[in-house]
């Protein structure tokens, strides 16, 4: 039941629901949709916020890394052309018949590796350099007398990065204990 109280004018008047602790008013309920839906929105902002930064971070990566398959294939043409330009040999590299040939190979080697360079591309230095299975595949392990065991000391084709992730592994042997 509720309590009635005495006014100014000696009148007695009812109890308000804000007195009695009753919530049930209507301003209160208007209220507490208010506050849900403040809070709706500031949810769906937020995962708006998420959702725009993820995107650019996607947008980042795609046009950073868009040229990766491309480059996995130009690193074989990178390979012959080394190979190619490894196996002349010193007697006809003096040999002014070539000279013009060996000049124009080793312009256009040069030519792909600053090509490398503006897009990020970077090989991997794995001569001397510990085992690092995020960078090297090892191939072979042989015995070595100096190098400590897991010590990459051989290079049987050399690996890559585009800008911090892995293009191509290098394929490396690795030292293991000499026998005894």
């Amino acid at each position: 039941m509720s309590e009635e109280k005495i006014g100014e004018n000696g009148v007695e008047t009812p109890a308000t629901a804000e007195e009695e602790g009753e919530v049930d008013s209507p301003f209160a309920k208007l209220e507490g949709e208010l506050e849900k839906l403040r809070n709706e929105v500031l949810y769906a902002q937020a995962e708006t916020q998420n959702v725009r930064r993820r995107l650019e971070k996607e947008k980042a990566d795609a046009s950073a890394y868009a040229a990766t398959g491309f480059a996995r294939d130009i690193l074989s043409v990178a390979d012959n052309l080394s190979r190619a330009l490894a196996a002349i040999p010193a007697d006809l590299r003096e040999d002014e018949r070539i000279k013009a040939t060996l000049t124009g190979l080793e312009m256009t080697a040069k030519e792909i590796d600053s090509v490398f360079q503006r897009n990020g591309i970077t090989k991997i230095e794995s001569l001397g350099a510990k085992l690092d299975p995020n960078k090297h595949q090892a191939m072979i392990e042989l015995p070595h007398a100096e190098a400590e065991p897991g010590t990459v000391i051989q290079e049987m084709q050399t690996g890559y990065m585009i800008k911090d992730r892995l293009l191509r592994p290098a394929l490396v042997g690795v030292a293991k204990a000499a026998d005894a």
